[in-house]
């Protein structure tokens, strides 16, 4: 250990990983990377087999294991929410799903004030630069909208299983399009999916940006490392204290820094803001946390996915649940170990898409993604042997929670509410959901292999019967955001030009809690393309030329905010 960095990222998880490569290019910056979980040992199949995405869920050597407080919009339940607690973060225990979200997420982050920048053509070159598109079997690799040369290689899924071919022309015959690509021109449609899979392995951000460069003399990476507070200097942040080991029992630790930059998640990073006195006034003095910045919005605008799944059981034997028998896990394991085939070597999330639900939306509110089993994230699955299943939810939900502080021990986990189903839109989305999905799975496309629906089941059919199965049964996606926005008004937290947090100096602010809004999708992608672009104006990088590229838009000239809001463009992007 050195006594002082230049930099300090807290957090060695997806956009720690991206910050660590590119900021330690430059061999005269030292930088620091403290992880509070683990390392991401190179043979633990839990975390490189695609397939056992389900066994990290849960588990305290990879899962910071966050319950929300009770949802009173879902029967009161604390909804269970899996962050990753080990080095490359959620990357390393997510389900694998490239998605970078729609051209117009970007243009409505771009709407607000002082976020011009943010844009879709801002955006996008750094989308290229993050990715590696394969060219396999028949899909283009690089091309206007993909990258070919950057760190994350990406293969499409390829759905070969009889159900993958099933719902891409049930889907037609449902009245909904295939697109080429949901990460190029044309979103809205459905297709095979990218996946964070290479070579039969999974590729997390670790894998991809950290573990290449970790011999560089001037980057150090400590895991078991958990921030508890910063250190300052007036207005100045100037280090970190921090414990090294596990929990409360470690070996507590401080260090200098140049700059610090938070990268630990939209739940991890709030947190030690306000545990630093970074956040409402009023809220911190109530805790007896000295003020060092009245900042409303830290915390605030907590955004999230929820979904569920639709599943019928399959009358014919060519799902992939047999598999999950005991008697077979030794082969899977056999084969993806030596071989890296077989079905340990798929995420399985191999094709989905996404529709708009109503006419009143202008682009996809709606996510699909089809499974060739029926299973619950964790690993259980209904009585049937054969079945198939499809995850639903709306995508950019209005529906806004909140992170606050239980106590000043940075041990004890923040209070989290994400207020799901606490609106009328959200309430209306979700019905024009299961109804979709149903329209969907219903089509001649499946007559061969449906046995009938297994959940919700033909007890539910009326808008108040799904609403109240969505509450019982629903589950969060996973994709906590927004919680230290971006931004110039009175709620927002950081400065849109530079990641910095506002009224202080020496500390940033890179991951999903940036976002001004969740995107419409998994939003792993996105957060690369934040880490990627910040590291340019971390460093005083000359930023990407914007590219100008067209892409698909269901009607040209509509406001991205309900009529008569000020955050409206006067014109609207090409």
């Amino acid at each position: 250990m050195q006594p002082a960095y230049d930099v300090v990222i807290v957090g060695g998880g997806s956009a720690g990983s991206v910050l660590a490569n590119r900021l330690s290019a430059d061999g005269t910056t030292r930088v620091l990377v403290l992880e509070a979980g683990r390392s991401d040992v190179r043979l633990d199949p839990f975390i490189h087999m695609p397939a056992a995405l389900p066994f990290p869920i849960g588990n305290p050597l990879y899962d910071w294991r966050y319950r929300s407080e009770p949802e009173p919009h879902l029967d009161g339940r604390r909804i269970y929410h899996a962050r990753g607690r080990v080095l490359g973060g959620s990357s390393s225990i997510n389900g694998m799903i490239f998605q970078r979200g729609n051209p117009l997420d970007f243009e409505r982050w771009a709407a607000d004030a002082g976020m011009k920048e943010w844009d879709y053509a801002h955006c996008l070159p750094y989308f290229k630069r993050l990715e590696t598109r394969l060219v396999e079997d028949g899909h283009a690799g690089a091309d206007a909208w993909r990258g070919g040369s950057g760190p994350l290689v990406l293969e499409r899924g390829p759905a070969t299983n009889p159900l993958f071919g099933a719902f891409l022309e049930a889907v037609q015959q449902a009245g909904h399009p295939l697109t080429d690509d949901v990460n190029g021109y044309r979103q809205e449609g459905f297709a095979p999916f990218d996946r964070n899979v290479h070579r039969g392995r999974r590729l997390s951000a670790a894998r991809a940006y950290l573990h290449p460069v970790r011999k560089r003399p001037n980057l150090t990476v400590e895991t078991l490392a958990q921030v508890t507070g910063l250190r300052t200097r007036g207005s100045r942040v100037t280090g970190v204290d921090y414990v090294r080991g596990v929990g409360r029992r470690g070996v507590r630790r401080r260090v200098d820094a140049g700059e610090v930059i938070l990268c630990g998640g939209a739940i991890n990073s709030p947190q030690l803001l306000l545990l630093s006195g970074i956040g409402p006034a009023a809220e911190l003095e109530a805790l007896g946390i000295p003020v060092l910045a009245d900042l409303p919005g830290v915390g605030r605008n907590l955004q999230d996915h929820l979904e569920v799944y639709v599943q019928h059981a399959s009358k014919q034997p060519v799902s992939i649940g047999p598999w999950l028998r005991h008697r077979h896990k030794p082969r899977i394991g056999a084969e993806w170990l030596f071989l890296r085939r077989g079905v340990g070597a798929s995420n399985h999330f191999e094709a989905g898409g996404f529709i708009r639900s109503n006419e009143q939306v202008d682009y996809p509110n709606l996510m699909f993604h089809f499974l060739p089993i029926a299973i619950r994230y964790d690993g259980s699955r209904p009585a049937a042997d054969h079945g198939y299943q499809v995850h639903i939810g709306p995508m950019y939900s209005d529906v806004r929670g909140s992170l606050t502080l239980k106590s000043r021990d940075p041990f004890e986990h923040p209070a989290l509410r994400f207020n799901y189903l606490s609106t009328e839109t959200d309430r209306r989305e979700w019905v024009e959901m299961v109804r979709a999905a149903r329209h969907i799975l219903e089509q001649p496309a499946f007559a061969a292999f449906s046995a009938g629906e297994l959940s919700p089941g033909p007890d539910v059919r009326t808008d108040q019967e799904i609403l109240d199965w969505v509450a019982r049964d629903a589950e969060t996606a996973l994709h906590p955001s927004c919680t230290a926005r971006m931004g110039i008004d009175g709620d927002s937290v950081l400065d849109p030009g530079s990641l910095r947090v506002h009224g202080l100096e020496g500390l940033r602010v890179v991951d999903a809690s940036a976002m001004p809004y969740v995107t419409n999708g998994n939003i792993y992608a996105p957060v690369m393309m934040l880490a990627e672009k910040a590291a340019d104006l971390i460093a005083g990088n000359e930023p990407l030329a914007p590219l100008h590229v067209p892409f698909y838009r269901h009607r040209d000239g509509s406001p991205l905010h309900p009529p008569g809001d000020p955050r409206n463009r006067t014109e609207e992007p090409a």
